[in-house]
């Protein structure tokens, strides 16, 4: 069988590694060959997380490469659609450049369609604001990390929806039990056009850390973001793919702060899988998807508010035995349904069925 993937970024972006191309090894194994096409290359996203913006030139010209890599798909048997073929442009522009004939599946991951339907442009809505619902309905199947974005797609008439969680490698993330740190790490990974969540918890962790001795690492934040504590020791470590589980496994806590938002409630929790893949425990705000895995697992503390963020970190500090029995729990989760290993021949069924493959 073979597969064009249409995908937004290339290896560096988040929701790509993880949404399609970890799992292509397997997929390779089972049968299904996989043709990459990314929409934005690296430079693009390096780009963007130093604060330099879009070049207007660059994005045309990676429309141009996406148009032709459409006409270079018709002899593929299934495609595979990150989110959208092309951002911003009518729906009705990405089907007339989709090779006839081909059926495609679209991955969810996040809440795109609010990019058009609560814009602040009344342009945009107006003439996007039902896009990303016909590029569902139009699908063979319509993949979606949380319930969130798979009401939208219902909603939609999706013909097929199905609920696949971001995963992390479980043979990546080992989980070895240690004693704390001497000066107990609370700890957050992610990238510059998140980091604002954390910085929202500063008073917060600098009063914890004030009476626990505590230290903040954050791995993905700019540099820059010390400034937002001023009273906290802050480590800021670049993220790296080869060492971004190694990292994850020197905290003694994970935090995943999110605002109540409908843009958030499409997040699919991802930080505090990586999180629960090293056994670390959890606090997090109790939006989306933060609920079913921190709730639904009992492999975290879910926090709304400075009162109960700071209750929750105090008492996880106060109780290393406690800290012990989430991340063993949250361990466990990783291994029985939030892993590569557990998702991939779930995925490969889909894209067969998709595609008419036996």
């Amino acid at each position: 069988m073979k597969v064009t993937l249409l995908s937004r970024y290339g290896r560096l972006g988040a929701s790509t590694r993880l949404r399609s191309l970890q799992y292509l090894p397997y997929l390779e194994a089972a049968g299904i060959e996989v043709t990459v096409c990314p929409l934005f290359d690296d430079t693009y996203l390096e780009r963007l997380y130093a604060g330099r913006g879009r070049s207007i030139v660059s994005v045309a010209r990676r429309y141009g490469v996406r148009a032709r890599d459409l006409r270079r798909a018709t002899g593929a048997d299934l495609l595979w659609v990150e989110k959208e073929v092309l951002p911003y442009l009518p729906n009705w522009v990405e089907r007339a450049l989709l090779p006839a004939g081909v059926p495609y599946v679209v991955d969810y991951d996040d809440a795109v369609f609010h990019n058009y339907d609560l814009s602040s442009r009344a342009l945009v809505r107006r003439l996007l604001g039902r896009k990303i619902q016909r590029v569902m309905s139009g699908a063979a199947a319509v993949i979606c990390g949380n319930d969130y974005l798979g009401a939208r797609a219902r909603e939609a008439g999706a013909r097929r929806v199905e609920l696949i969680p971001t995963v992390v490698d479980a043979d990546r993330y080992h989980f070895e039990p240690r004693s704390g740190n001497a000066e107990p790490v609370i700890g957050w990974i992610g990238s510059p056009s998140t980091q604002r969540y954390v910085e929202g918890l500063a008073p917060v962790l600098e009063d914890i850390g004030r009476k626990h001795g505590a230290r903040l690492v954050l791995v993905g934040a700019r540099p820059d973001v010390v400034r937002s504590f001023k009273n906290l020791p802050v480590d800021i470590f670049p993220w790296s793919e080869s060492t971004e589980a190694e990292q994850v496994a020197r905290f003694d806590i994970g935090i995943m702060p999110l605002p109540d938002g409908p843009w958030e409630r499409g997040k699919c929790g991802y930080k505090l899988i990586q999180y629960m893949a090293c056994g670390k425990p959890t606090v997090a705000s109790p939006v989306g998807l933060n609920v079913g895995i921190s709730a639904g697992w009992s492999s975290g503390i879910l926090a709304d508010g400075p009162d109960q963020w700071y209750a929750a970190l105090d008492r996880l500090l106060m109780d290393p035995d406690w800290r012990h029995i989430l991340g063993q729990r949250g361990r466990q989760a990783v291994e029985e349904h939030f892993s590569l290993q557990v998702q991939a021949p779930r995925v490969a069924a889909i894209l067969r069925r998709a595609g008419g493959a036996t």
